[in-house]
């Protein structure tokens, strides 16, 4: 089963001159290109903030609203005889309410015609989209609720966020369910774009190792709280046909995910 990345990294030079180009690609879709660079500078260090948590306690508290997304779905094919192909791919998602939502990335359930769930302790749920942002790369879906034990993950504030905050990201990457790395935000206000449509503005840049696997997956401030969602990463490698972490990851702001959970009937209740 596939992770949802591109079948191929993008070099943003020909391959003539590739020795110091860096490969840029969605987890899990089209390849993208950071065009802005607007850097915040940090005002307090992570480590002198109230109510911070060791990474064992913040993932001992978030990991069980982690899930993993199992997508399959008929996608063009390209080459000079295009057609289409049935595949299979996989990402991250994270659990936001009692009520079954689960926010995670447009490019993890565009295309997909059958999404099923596997939540923490094994269960499996057949999954619906319920809203999208494709040029945002957000996507709530929803799974039925009855008999689950759910873990919603409280929800940060983007201008809360400030370069030097420490961070953890948990998600799926190579089908690893429920991994945790963790490091700093690296800058904020990056504005990417990507070929598919995607223009994610304000994204945290982190040095938290992605790969593929990991997109749809909550990036949390050290207080246990979601501050976005990864999805993105840049690889000075592309062989074997993937950008894998180099320790460059991109995240879709928290407060731009809500904006979109808003029209699918979430009601925040902490923060």
């Amino acid at each position: 089963m596939a992770h949802r990345f591109p079948s191929t990294a993008v070099s943003l030079l020909s391959s003539a001159v590739a020795v110091a180009a860096l490969a840029i690609a969605l987890i899990g879709g089209t390849a993208t290109r950071v065009v802005e660079r607007t850097p915040q500078a940090a005002t307090e260090p992570a480590a002198l903030k109230s109510g911070t948590l060791t990474a064992s306690q913040l993932y001992s508290r978030a990991a069980p609203g982690v899930v993993e997304i199992d997508a399959a779905g008929t996608v063009d094919v390209g080459g000079p005889f295009g057609g289409q192909e049935r595949q299979t791919w996989t990402g991250s998602g994270f659990e936001v309410d009692k009520n079954g939502l689960i926010v995670t990335n447009d490019h993890v359930v565009d295309g997909a015609s059958q999404l099923t769930v596997k939540l923490a302790g094994g269960a499996r749920r057949t999954a619906k989209v319920v809203a999208t942002d494709a040029k945002n790369d957000v996507a709530v879906i929803k799974v039925d609720p009855a008999g689950l034990n759910l873990h919603p993950l409280a929800l940060g504030n983007s201008p809360g966020v400030s370069v030097g905050d420490a961070v953890a990201a948990i998600g799926n990457p190579f089908g690893l369910d429920r991994s945790l790395s963790t490091g700093i935000v690296s800058a904020v206000g990056r504005n990417v774009e990507g070929s598919g449509g995607a223009s994610i503005k304000n994204a945290i840049q982190t040095d938290a190792a992605l790969n593929p696997g990991n997109s749809g997956g909550p990036l949390l401030d050290a207080r246990d709280r979601v501050i976005g969602i990864t999805s993105e990463i840049v690889s000075t490698s592309s062989s074997g046909g993937q950008a894998n972490n180099t320790g460059v990851g991109f995240a879709v702001p928290i407060d731009t995910v809500k904006q979109l959970l808003q029209t699918a009937g979430y009601r925040q209740t902490s923060a």
